[in-house]
């Protein structure tokens, strides 16, 4: 019998995509890696992933089968050198020290500090708070704040003025704005090439996304990573192109970890341990990233013929890395796991397009539980509903309360 908190998880995948539960239960037998007809290769071993991700001869992030592919379409083919050519390395390296631990935890207390400190006071005063509500808000003002964009300039683009003086709305917008356009990789497992209609699409969104970047880029200072672009002489199209790159890394799956993070911590009743023990904080955090792994599936192409766990994959062959299946197969959510270092952080990728934000996420997780846990009182979960048809699996309600 399935527990609470892995009955809820995978009623939550199920809700947004049917066949996904199936999917990433099933590839654990493809351990350490089984190819499927018209599919490609599933791999659900770490050593394996790890291996691939490392390998940049023989596979790429940017040919047919990989995000970067799908992305190019959208947003135009020098994405390819941003993901995987020299301009990649070069700007990582210029744009690393805004992923810093002092500097994510400042942008975290500067940006969504006062928000955090009032869901904190208002579960203290008995009320109850929408988590996922709440989680969809800070991840769009965080992201905003990351990229160089003030609230005004996601009012302005996203509102028409509108939003009744509510300062939160903007961000609610942006963030369906953001899902919808995730929303079209849905169908892309066996090929990432868009068909017209859903191409022309995501392109009206991306365009309505990078609308406000022209004058963010001519303002933004040099913390902000279009004010970095601009000083590094990184076209402003190019730039409009990160930007909507990082809005789109930086929402769906965040907030999917901040909501699902609670329902497990509550459905486990680990939060009675993380309260007896509030040090093991860092270590609830690892362990929701682990057991929640947003970016449930990523994709390779095979660029060169290669023997991979003995097995021998051509080029043009497409590769699925099973990151839920692999990280789930450590065990159940708990605080008092130690470090694994066979999952290592494989919940951010691997090689070279490990997760820039990595820190960041780190952060914001840290600064929502330390808010949830200040009153030092469990919580109960009061009303939840899982979002459906999305990309991403969440919630969309996740209403608690102090007990």
């Amino acid at each position: 019998m399935l527990d609470t908190a892995k009955r809820h998880e995978l009623a939550l995948l199920a809700a947004g995509q049917p066949w996904l539960p199936a999917l990433l239960l099933a590839g654990r037998v493809a351990r350490p890696i089984r190819k499927v007809p018209k599919l490609g290769w599933f791999v659900a071993d770490p050593a394996v992933a790890r291996q691939i991700y490392n390998d940049h001869v023989h596979f790429s992030i940017v040919s047919e089968g990989a995000a970067g592919h799908w992305w190019a379409q959208v947003i135009g083919d020098w994405v390819e050198d941003l993901f995987e050519g020299p301009g990649h390395t070069d700007l990582r390296n210029k744009v690393r020290d805004l992923f810093t631990l002092k500097h994510t935890d400042a942008l975290v207390d500067r940006v969504i500090g006062p928000a955090l400190r009032e869901i904190s006071h208002n579960l203290a005063a008995g009320r109850t708070v929408d988590i996922a509500e709440r989680a969809r808000v800070l991840v769009g003002r965080s992201v905003s704040d990351l990229v160089g964009m003030e609230p005004a300039d996601i009012r302005a683009l996203f509102t028409d003025g509108g939003c009744d003086g509510d300062e939160d709305e903007p961000f609610r917008i942006l963030f369906d704005h953001v899902e919808e356009l995730v929303n079209l990789g849905i169908g892309t497992m066996a090929s990432t090439t868009l068909d017209p209609a859903v191409l022309a699409r995501a392109q009206t969104l991306a365009t309505k996304l990078s609308a406000a970047v022209p004058a963010a880029y001519a303002r933004a200072d040099g913390n902000t990573t279009l004010g970095r672009c601009r000083e590094l002489g990184l076209e402003q199209d190019h730039a409009a192109g990160l930007a909507i790159l990082m809005a789109v890394a930086g929402t769906d799956t965040l907030a999917s970890c901040m909501t699902r993070m609670v329902a497990i911590l509550h459905d486990s009743r680990e939060q009675h341990a993380l309260l007896a023990a509030p040090d093991r904080l860092p270590d609830a955090v690892r362990e929701a990233l682990r057991v929640t792994s947003p970016a449930y599936l990523v994709g390779r192409s095979v660029t060169a013929d290669v023997e991979v766990a003995g097995r021998r994959l051509v080029a043009g062959e497409h590769v699925k890395i099973l990151t839920w299946s692999i990280n789930n197969a450590v065990g159940d959510f708990k605080i008092s796991r130690d470090y694994i270092p066979e999952t290592r952080q494989l919940w951010f990728g691997g090689g070279r397009h490990l997760c820039l934000g990595a820190q960041l996420v780190h952060s914001e997780l840290s600064a929502l539980l330390r808010a949830l846990t200040a009153d030092g009182r469990p919580f109960e979960i009061v009303e939840r509903r899982y979002r459906r048809k999305v990309f991403i699996p969440t919630y969309e309600t996740l209403r608690i309360r102090l007990t």
